[in-house]
């Protein structure tokens, strides 16, 4: 990615003083970023948008006086720009980080020191900042809640094959538009989002309650099979396994790779060693490469692989990457992905 005219201008908003700190220290350490101010609370906030015109905003989510949702559902009303959650690492931390995607916010991430080591931490927050300064916010009157689609497609010959989806920036809302339009009997389904621990949970129950397939956060051992998607479980790389005839995931732990745990190079390039022509691949809206090479490996091993396309992407980073790779078989508006996905699968069954 070039880079910027100047530097992106970002506003840290936390009552932690601590995470104010932490924040300012690890984003002043790329010279693409620039924190313009770092507020404890969203009165104060409100003014310094004003007055500081940030291209981004980090906000937590749990504050006194004012809490993060109510600010964010203020913001997007009547200032909106891209803002990132900071939550804390608990179930209720991942429920509240997914109303806040819900309502406007661009991307989440955990309390410093709660998954990540600082430097992980550091490297996750100016990825996020980069991405969410690509992001145009348009302006809401109220939280646009996602809901499962209106009529679910069909696949009339069930198959055993294997679809892997790797997604970022953007995605969740992605998923939910493909997953809620797939029928109960659609191919085993393995999914990296960049979220983090308990993020992931909860994003899984949610989807579970609205598609037909059974959605869970993948523990290790799991099975992957006809009517199951298995999303990532945050902080913890998941890969493809196969034993005989029948597929298994494999969580463990790991590096980052790609700048991501999970990421979507370590599960395609194990779906392209374990499942080969069997397996389809789709690469959804994200900034960076991560899942780029593991989707041309995924192609070469005879897999069929698919691209959301740049008009309907939150950020065409990912699918930039793998298209420009030559990973690419068939570039897709997101509304036609499902659907894509399930003609795929019928073909290798045929």
């Amino acid at each position: 990615m070039n880079a910027p005219a100047r530097p992106i201008r970002v506003l840290v908003v936390d009552d932690s003083a601590v995470v104010r700190e932490i924040f300012t220290r690890e984003l002043a350490r790329d010279p693409d970023i620039e924190v313009v101010g770092a507020v404890p609370d969203p009165y104060v906030a409100r003014d310094e948008i004003v007055r500081l015109a940030p291209d981004v905003v980090t906000l937590d989510v749990e504050m006194p006086r004012m809490d993060g949702l109510t600010f964010l559902r203020k913001l997007m009303r009547h200032y909106p720009l891209p803002v990132i959650i900071v939550s804390s690492l608990t179930n209720k931390g991942g429920a509240l980080a997914l109303e806040a995607l819900d309502i406007g916010a661009v991307d989440v991430m955990c309390k410093p020191g709660a998954a990540y080591a600082v430097g992980d931490m550091s490297i996750q927050l100016r990825e996020k900042v980069k991405a969410a300064a690509q992001v145009h916010v348009r302006k809401r009157d109220g939280p646009e809640i996602p809901t499962a689609a209106s009529t679910r497609l069909s696949l009339a010959k069930t198959t055993h094959a294997v679809i892997a989806i790797g997604a970022s920036t953007g995605g969740t809302q992605a998923l939910q538009a493909v997953l809620s339009a797939l029928p109960a009997n659609a191919p085993g389904i393995v999914v990296v989002q960049h979220m983090p621990e308990h993020f992931t949970r909860s994003f899984a129950e949610r989807l579970n309650g609205l598609c037909a397939m059974e959605v869970k956060e993948a523990e290790d051992g799991d099975a992957v099979s006809m009517g199951r998607v298995l999303i990532a479980h945050g902080n913890r790389h998941m890969l493809l396994n196969r034993s005989g005839a029948l597929y298994h995931v494999t969580v463990k732990d790991g590096p980052l790779v790609s700048r991501h745990r999970p990421s979507v190079d370590v599960l395609f390039k194990s779906v392209a060693r374990y499942a080969g022509a069997n397996a389809i691949g789709a690469i959804l809206t994200g900034m960076g490469a991560d899942g780029a090479a593991g989707l041309k490996e995924m192609q070469d091993m005879g897999a069929e692989t698919v691209a959301q396309d740049e008009a309907s992407c939150v950020v065409f980073g990912m699918p930039k990457e793998a298209i420009r790779m030559g990973g690419v078989s068939h570039i897709v508006p997101l509304d036609n992905i499902a659907a894509m996905l399930l003609n795929l699968a019928a073909r290798k069954a045929a």
